[in-house]
Parts: structure tokens; sequence; C-alpha cells
């Protein structure tokens, strides 16, 4: 998941937010437009940001209250600048364009940094009257801390060489992460074989890939091209490169960029005062201290053990069928034996199941669904300009039944949904605009890569995970504050949501309300039965998959070792339940090293949170509106106004629990 920032109204007088009744929504150039708007932009805002920080400094308002209004403003307009950057820095079409938003990222971050580093604006917040503060409601209060913390974490107090170093770091890790991400991004890498190589593939796959000039077939690393590949493909050498370009994608480039990244990290974390860079990063997340972040991967890792030998023995034993004498399935394997599993021990064919989750199907039950769980409609918005003409746009508005809603529009929402050249190549939610009561209305983007065509089933569950941070984000952004809107919880946290929404695109009743085949009938009950089952096979070795993840994360951060690939080697033998591929270095385009740096533990520690939240609801009636409404309210609708353990707590009417992951993992 990926959470930019972005600008949208004119900016407002100093002091207090501008207030409007009905904010409109960002109005975007045209093509040919969008580079000279991207860089005016940039310089308008900046220069606003610098007069509101200027009055801030030299003549702040009297009350407590105001100075966080002006100070909440200032924030509201540089975060969505660079969520703007951000966005169109992923997905718009124009080189030129790209190159501009990655410009503005980095004038942003240097910006931010000098602000929070200046003194004299830190002394308007720590010289505030104790009557004052003492005064101000919760809310205003935890922002006053949270913005006391971000001064003191960026080195505020520190002498003047520190700060100058501290800001030369902050602007070359921006750099650097730019760089790393627009190098996985625009290395495709493409594997080409002949129609003969590759039997076992869907038609409609074989249909969509003409041979070329040569009588080859292109394969690129792009997932609606290789997901399918690695999962039918019969011939094990097609398999093996599919999955080899895939690992190689950014290498050698992104080892240099990588260690650069790490060391200068470690070194800011030192400079304001941290052991290391895991613990400097965990101090403003749920979990606190960064030892406990390995304690965690442990306690997964040992968990997942005995159900990942015993699915990993079930996967081996048909594996040896093919591959005699075998003593561990390759990863360039494992997709398409575990189809053969499902489809000779659980009788799932997986092309089978394709046929009943046609793209535009899909893409209309995701928005039935979520509508009707969150007491919401969609509609369509055709009269606006977006960066391509995939991009669809709808207004989230409360539903008509809504008898406590005055119908206004919630936020607005774009969906650019298929791969392109240019474009981030995962699956992500950005922010195109921050919400904030009467001052701005709360816009995101889906950001990812599915077939026009008939989709694989997984690909529909990473659909409604995403479209659960959308929802987080536009329900999040009715507040007051724009520190605390959307997706604003410890970063430990976002993801549980979105976890959790995947429940019901595993539901049967839920799927036979979209998932129809070309005759139109429903999906059969006992297949999505008997889909659930094969999907629990192997989830224990896909937690020690994840924990392999979590513990590159965690040790590259904490370590710095001198050759990544050897150290990927040690950690992917001591968690991953596949053997090292030789020649290969997933790491290099294994894109949360950048935004999730040393804590890509977070979706596990997310997953344990969202089998918690799910508890709440009737597995008979998924959409029954008590619980709905209450989990809409009380975690979704708040942000970040609390610690998400409140959050949670507030919902669950208790402290969260392992216990129904632990369950669930056991099963």
């Amino acid at each position: 998941m990926n959470t930019p920032r972005r600008p949208r109204s004119a900016p407002g007088a100093a002091g207090a937010p501008k207030i409007t009744s009905t904010p409109e929504p960002l109005v975007l150039p045209e093509a040919d437009a969008a580079e000279a708007w991207i860089k005016e932009r940039t310089s308008t805002t900046t220069a606003h940001v610098r007069e509101l920080a200027d009055q801030l400094r030299s003549a702040p308002p009297r009350q407590a209250l105001d100075v966080l209004k002006a100070w909440d403003e200032l924030s509201l307009e540089l975060g969505s600048l660079g969520g703007l950057a951000g966005l169109l820095a992923n997905v718009h079409p124009v080189e030129a364009v790209r190159a501009a938003c990655e410009d503005t990222e980095l004038e942003v971050d240097r910006l931010r940094t000098e602000l929070t580093q200046d003194k004299a604006l830190y002394n308007v917040f720590a010289d505030l009257p104790a009557a004052e503060t003492e005064a101000l409601d919760p809310l205003a209060a935890r922002l006053l801390e949270k913005t006391l913390q971000d001064f003191s974490r960026a080195g505020v107090d520190r002498d003047d060489a520190t700060r100058a170093r501290l800001s030369e770091i902050n602007e070359r890790l921006t750099e650097l992460d730019l760089e790393f991400s627009r190098v996985a991004r625009d290395d495709v890498r493409i594997t080409t074989a002949t129609p003969e190589q590759l039997d076992g593939l869907p038609a409609d796959w074989l249909e969509e890939h003409p041979v070329n000039d040569e009588g080859l077939i292109e394969i690129t690393t792009d997932y609606p091209d290789a997901l399918p590949a690695r999962m039918f493909v019969k011939d094990p050498a097609v398999r093996r490169a599919v999955t080899v370009a895939g690992l190689e994608r950014g290498w050698p480039h992104n080892d240099a960029v990588l260690k650069e990244m790490f060391a200068l990290r470690h070194e800011l974390a030192g400079l304001v005062g941290y052991a290391d860079w895991p613990a400097y990063d965990a101090e403003v997340k749920m979990i606190g201290e960064g030892p406990a972040i390995p304690e965690f991967i442990d306690r997964i890792a040992g968990a997942a053990d005995g159900r990942m030998k015993r699915d990993l023995e079930v996967l081996l034993d048909r594996y040896a069928q093919d591959v005699p004498g075998a003593s561990a399935v390759s990863s360039a394997d494992a997709l398409y034996y575990e189809e053969l599993v499902r489809q000779e021990k659980y009788d799932v064919d997986s092309q089978v199941v394709r046929t009943f989750f046609d793209f535009a199907k899909v893409h209309q039950g995701l928005l039935d669904v979520t509508g009707r769980l969150f007491g919401l409609r969609y509609e369509p918005v055709s009269d606006v300009v977006t960066w391509h003409d995939d991009v669809s746009v709808f207004d989230v508005c409360p539903a008509e039944s809504d008898a406590d809603s005055d119908g206004e529009r919630l936020g607005r929402i774009h969906l650019d949904l298929h791969p392109r050249e240019g474009k981030y190549k995962h699956a992500a939610q950005f922010d195109l605009a921050t919400g904030a009561k009467g001052r701005q209305l709360p816009e995101g983007v889906l950001v990812c890569n599915f077939s026009r065509g008939l989709m694989e089933h997984d690909h529909v569950v990473t659909l409604f995970h995403e479209f659960g941070h959308l929802i987080h984000h536009v329900l999040g952004g009715q507040g007051e504050w724009a520190r605390f809107s959307g997706v604003a919880t410890e970063w430990d946290f976002v993801e549980a949501p979105s976890q959790m929404l995947e429940e019901w695109a595993w539901d049967a009743d839920v799927l036979q309300t979209f998932a129809t085949d070309q005759a139109g009938e429903p999906i059969p009950a006992d297949l999505v039965a008997r889909m659930r089952a094969a999907d629990d096979f192997g989830k224990g070795y896909q937690a020690r998959q994840q924990m392999f993840y979590a513990a590159i994360s965690y040790w590259f951060h904490k370590e710095r070792p001198d050759d990544l690939t050897n150290r990927l080697q040690e950690l992917q033998a001591a968690y991953s339940p596949y053997p090292y591929l030789d020649g290969t270095h997933f790491f290099a385009s294994f894109g949360h090293l950048g935004g999730y740096s040393s804590a890509y533990y977070t979706y596990m520690w997310s997953l344990v949170i969202a089998k918690d939240l799910f508890s709440a609801f009737d597995d008979d009636d998924l959409f029954a509106p008590e619980v709905a409404a209450r989990y809409r309210d009380r975690v979704l609708a708040r942000g970040g106004e609390k610690d998400a353990a409140d959050l949670v707590a507030d919902f669950l009417g208790r402290p969260y629990s392992f216990d129904a992951y632990a369950a669930w993992l056991a099963s």
C-alpha cells in the first residue's frame, strides 16, 4: 500500500484555515499542459507555505488553538502537493511530467525538513502557555503532541552542523527512494517462447498475446502476463525463465542504491539519538521498539512452522511425481504445483474459476458490495480530465437511505486499474487530495495492473484489499484536522482494514452477486467452499514467506550487509519455504524497502489485527448493518484521531488479541 499526499484548494489566509461549505474536487490539466501546470503549482504552493511559516514564526496567533490551525493549514498544502506529485510520478504517461513530479517530491521533502528543523517555529509550539495547552480539546492536544514529536525526530534540538547534515541526508534519501522506484518500475523484462512452449495457458490469454515477427510470444514481468505463465505453463523452463526475469528486475543498479539508502538511514537515526534505523522507525508504530520486530517475526515463523511442514510435504509429494528425487520445491515451480494440488486434492481449477471473474463484472460488484457494506453510493463522473483514458472516476456519497446524511459528496475516487508503459507495476492506493472538513475534499486513487478480461481470483482479492485503503482514505477524510485525515494511523495498522475487506471476496453469497460465467450463471457455493479450502492449503508456508520478506526488511536495515545477495540467501534459508534460486536478486525490486523500510512486518502485524476485527462480524450475514456501521464509524471514519489500539478496542469492546489469528493459522 502507498499513501502520498497532494494540493487542491487555493491557498487560504494566514492564521485560521480557509473554510468553504462544499469543497470542490481538484481539476487536473490536459496531458500537454501537465508539465507546466505541476511546475507552476509547485512554485506557487511552496511560496505560500513559506509565507504561512514566516507569519507563524514572526507573528503567531495569540491562542494555542489558532497556532495549531495555522500549522495544520500549512501542512495540508505542503502534504497535498507532495501527494499529487507522488501519484503523477507513478502514473502519468508523459515521461517529462513524471520527471517534473519527482522534482516536486524532492522540493516538498526539502521544505518539510527545513520547517521541522526550524527552531523559531518549534519555539512557537514549545512556548505555548500551559494554561492554553491544558485547555485544548483532546484532538487538538493530540495534534500538539504529534507536532512536537515531529520537530524532535527531525533534529530541531541538534546543533547547526548536525541539522545541516540531516537536511543533506533527507534530500539524498528522497533522491534514492525515487531512483529505486523508478528503476524497478521501468525495468520491464521480457521472456519469449513458442506457442508450443506455452501449452497450458488459458485461451483468452493466448488470444491477447499474438506471436511476433519471429514466431514467438512475449511474456512481460507485468503480473497480468507473469502470474498466469507461472501458474499454468507446463514447460518448467518457461516457468523458470519468467520467474527469474521477475526476480531480476532492478538488478544490478539497485544494489548500490539500497546500500547507500541503508547507510544514510542508519546515520540519520544516530544523529537524532537512536541506536539504529529500526529503532527510530518503530517509535511511531504500534510495535514501539526496534528489537520487538525480530521477536514478532520469529513468533509468527514459529506459529506457522508446523502447518508449513505439513503443507510443504503435500506440495513436495506432487512435485516429486514429475521431478523424482526432488528434496524441495523450487519457487519457479511453486505456483504451478500449488495449482495442481488445488485441482487434484481440492477439485479447484483456476482456469474454471477465472471464467466467473470478468473484470467489468468484478469492477461493478466491488462498488455494489462496498456501497452496501458502508452505506455509500458511487456516482460516475464523466466530465473530468484524468491522466489517462483508462481512469474511471466516481463521487462517493452517502447512501440515499442514510437518514442522518445531508447527501453531500464525501469524496472522489479514481480507478486506474490496467497496466501500461511507465506506470507503477504493483497495486496501491495513492492520495490525490487529503480530506479536511470544509477545506478540502478527500480524493484517492487505486493504481493496479489487472487484466481487461478474465481475472484470477487472487487479483479479485487484491482489488478488494486495495479498495479498502481507498474507503479508509475517504471515510477518514471528514474530520477537522488534516494531520489525522484518512489512513493516518500507525503504519503497522494501515493494512488491517484492507486485509479484513478481503473476507468479502471469499464469501459465496457475496461473490454470487457479481461472479457469473459467460452464460450468466453465478459461481457455485460449493466451488467457493473448495476455493476456501484450497486457499487454506499453503497458508503456513505463505506466512513463512512473508516472514522472509519481513526479515529482509529488518535485517538489511539493522546490519547493512556488504553483500546483500549473500545475506538474502541466509535469510531465505532461515525463513522461506523455498530454496534460493541461483543468480537472482529479489531485493533489487522489493519496493517496500523504500516506503516500509525496516517495517515490512507490518503486513503480518496488521493481519493479526484484521482477523480479530473480522471476528466481530457474523459469518452468516456479512452486511449486518449494526456491526458494519460501528466498524465504519469507530475505526475507518476516525482516521488517526486515536492510537490504532484504541480504535480497535472501541470497535471490539476489548483490546485486540492474537487468538483469532492463531486459530485461523492452526485450522
